[in-house]
This record gives C-alpha cells, structure tokens and sequence, in this order.
C-alpha cells in the first residue's frame, strides 16, 4: 500500500469514543517498548505521529490512526511492565478486551515481538486469548536488524514454537530501522482489510434489502 495520507483521530477509552466510520480496523498488540510506535511510523512513512518513548507503559489509550482515508491502525496499551500498578493494568486488560469483542470493522490484530528473544509468557498469553476470541493474528518479529540474518529463520522457528502458531496466521520479520519487512508486512495487513469472503457476503446483503417489485 502506498501511503498518502495518515493522522492520529482520537485517543479512546470507551467505545463511545471510537470513530464512527466504518472504515476496516487492524489492531497492534505487544509488550511495553517491542516497538509498536516504531512499527506504526516506518509503515506509515511518519517520523513522530506515534511517539515512541524509553520509558514502558506510555499508552494508556487505544489511538486510532487513520490512514489513506480507507483503514485504521489501533495501538493498544503494551502489557508486560511490572512498574504500572495492578489497578491501571487490569483497567488496559478490560478496555481492551471491550475493543477486542465488540468492534465488528476489526478484521485482524497484529502481534509484535522481539525476534531476538523467545515470546514471554505474556506474549503466549496474549495470543492464545486472540485465538479464543476467534481473531486472525498476524505475527510481526521486530527488530531484525539487531541479529544477523542468518539466525532469522532459527529465530522465526522458536516464535513460531513457543507461540504454537495457528499455520493460518502469517508471521513476518520486519526492521524499524532498515524498513526490511515492510513490503510484505503491508500485502499481509492488505489481504485482512478486505477479504473476499465478507465482500461477497456484504453483496448478498444489499440484494436481500432491495426493494421487491412489488414493494416499488
């Protein structure tokens, strides 16, 4: 996808907040600091629109990213830092799991995590919940640049293990810094955006609310 437009439209915490387009949504989840502002910014040819930070737990709302006009990102608040009181945090897990449920233009969720690194339990966890809910995940292993290539497929292989992926759900290697991934990353978010599947059903839908003859 070419990218010609993109803004942040709101910071939400509730969905009356949500924008109300019906514009198809994808969703990114990850630990605190694996580099989902980054993502957002390389993908969306942007410096600073999603601000990244040293300092884990800086989102704390779900930012909707408006791009081309046709779709949105959504950044979820990154889970795994011990430092936010357990209050705030389970107040992140039930705003989410709200989004996660309930908002029908998500039409997949991306999970970042740290190919140098085998997923933490909360990176297991997180999937395996999106599994239960019935959600098609696409896995982006970040930080690519900082291993050498030649240990991207061992890598790739403990993710896919530890994470015991769904064969449906796709898994790309990206770089923040080197933009390698980025390619593949947007085919794979582009064929989630709209499926087949559901155009041909949104087809049935307006035939079937046509007016009959006998009705004009």
């Amino acid at each position: 996808m070419k990218v010609t437009q993109s803004d942040i439209v709101i910071s939400a915490v509730k969905p009356e907040q949500y924008p109300n387009t019906r514009f198809p949504e994808v969703a990114l989840a990850g630990r605190s600091n694996v580099g989902k502002s980054s993502f957002i910014n390389k993908m969306i040819n942007r410096k600073n629109l999603a601000r990244t930070s040293s300092k884990p737990g800086k989102t704390q709302t779900l930012n909707f990213y408006v791009i081309n006009e046709m779709m949105y990102f959504v950044d979820v608040p990154g889970y795994g830092f011990a430092k936010v009181p357990k209050s705030e945090r389970d107040a992140w897990g039930r705003m989410i799991e709200t989004y996660v449920t309930t908002r029908d233009t998500l039409k997949a969720i991306i999970l970042l995590v740290d190919i140098r690194h085998d997923p933490s339990k909360d990176d297991i966890a997180m999937y395996e919940w999106l599994k239960h809910m019935g959600k098609p995940v696409i896995i982006i292993a970040t930080k690519a640049d900082k291993i050498p290539k030649g240990k991207w497929p061992k890598h790739e292989k403990v993710i896919k293990e530890k994470l015991n992926k769904d064969p449906n759900d796709p898994i790309v290697i990206f770089s923040s810094e080197t933009a390698m991934g980025k390619e593949k990353a947007w085919s794979t978010i582009e064929s989630y955006l709209f499926r087949k599947d559901e155009i041909k059903e949104e087809i049935n839908e307006e035939i079937k609310e046509e007016p009959k003859d006998e009705d004009l």
